[in-house]
């Protein structure tokens, strides 16, 4: 069939991209699912970091690629293998597909599912397989993350799909839980773990982000500090739940997190994906914390501690990828929470575009006068 895609022809581009344009709306050809594959008609995509280090060059793939990895949309036939999905039924595409079998998740930790990261790494879904072609279908074009979701449609693994029931909500919330939310609000719940009571710091105020600061309300953290270089998305921390609100690039403001908490925070969440901020986050939290990185670097920035301070001090320094998620039991449970109004993310979305606009919304995204654009898709 036909669908109409946003394609990245080469990496890395800069900006403007209104003027550069990246991303190219063209006329794919997208071929019939495979046994354990879907075709998917995708209602709303959000743009995010990941896709714009993609098209900045900070985080290579191969191109031409259709790109896009938050999404949400709608069952529309089903491969010869599945028999747990039915068209009509309405999916959350998930990042990191998980295949179920790898010692990783055998151990309850799919998003390090070994597979899974390979096919990513590769560009194509988990089995092997590219399903996207130019128009005279000469050329292979690659899937972003198994999902490709700035697309009218896509062919998507089951692995990487998570059924809802949620008919009651816009797919432009429903999408923000493939990445924002399973990312910030799983970096809280699942990797640090906060208790109701302890403090958290969220380093970087970007969708992931301020999802992060929501995970942190919903924990019952009672000392939540959010920390940014601009000021409305620290205005905006304080209208989500933060108590304490730091501008990082104010002079000795370290030292002033670490005095106004007693000492730093239990748990620090680096989510900005650079250096500078790792090294704050890790300097505002208190003897025996957990600082938590859950931000992209690039793959040549490195981080430096003093050894010492991870034995006197009892410092845990951890990762966290797709917020330490199992798709399918969180994705739910964070709807569930949603629809209980304990987790607002619709406050995340700062705005709607059509696919044509979307060049000019990693603009935005780009100067960080954005914090969550979705596409949204209409079918007619």
């Amino acid at each position: 069939m036909k669908t109409r895609a946003a394609i990245l022809k080469h990496s890395p581009v800069s900006a403007p991209f209104a003027e550069t344009r990246p991303l190219s709306i063209e006329e794919v050809d997208l071929d019939p699912p495979g046994p354990e594959e879907v075709l998917v008609r995708i209602g709303a995509a959000g743009l995010c970091h990941s896709d714009l280090s993609v098209i900045n060059g900070n985080r290579p793939r191969p191109t031409p690629m259709v790109l896009g990895h938050e999404a949400a949309g709608e069952v529309v036939e089903v491969g010869a293998a599945i028999r747990d999905l039915k068209p009509g039924d309405r999916v959350v595409m998930t990042f990191q597909p998980s295949c179920g079998q790898c010692l990783p998740c055998a151990e309850g930790r799919a998003a390090l599912c070994i597979p899974g990261a390979e096919a990513n790494g590769k560009g194509v879904l988990m089995s092997g397989e590219i399903r996207l072609h130019d128009h005279d279908h000469h050329h292979e074009i690659y899937h972003h993350c198994g999902v490709s979701g700035f697309a009218e449609y896509a062919v998507i693994s089951r692995h990487s799909l998570v059924k809802v029931e949620a008919d009651d909500i816009p797919f432009s919330h429903l999408a923000l839980f493939g990445c924002a939310v399973q990312t910030g609000v799983g970096a809280v719940l699942n990797t640090c773990r906060v208790q109701p009571g302890q403090s958290v710091a969220i380093v970087g105020l970007g969708g992931v982000g301020l999802a992060a600061l929501l995970g942190a309300v919903a924990a019952g953290a009672t000392e939540i500090v959010a920390v940014d270089l601009s000021e409305d998305k620290l205005a905006h921390a304080r209208d989500l739940g933060a108590t304490r609100t730091y501008n990082a690039a104010e002079p000795g403001v370290i030292d002033r997190i670490r005095a106004e908490t007693g000492g730093g925070v239990d748990h620090a969440v680096e989510l900005a994906g650079a250096v500078p901020a790792f090294e704050l986050a890790y300097k505002i939290t208190r003897r025996g914390g957990q600082t938590v990185t859950a931000g992209l670097a690039s793959p040549t920035s490195e981080f430096r501690i003093p050894a010492v301070n991870i034995v006197a001090d009892e410092r845990t320094v951890k990762g966290s990828y797709m917020g330490s998620c199992v798709p399918k039991r969180d994705i739910p449970r964070f709807i569930n929470l949603f629809r209980a109004g304990k987790l607002p993310v619709d406050r995340l979305l700062t705005g709607t575009l059509t696919l044509d606009q979307i060049n000019e919304g990693f603009d935005r995204l780009d100067r960080g006068e954005a914090i969550r654009q979705v596409i949204t898709f209409d079918h007619g």
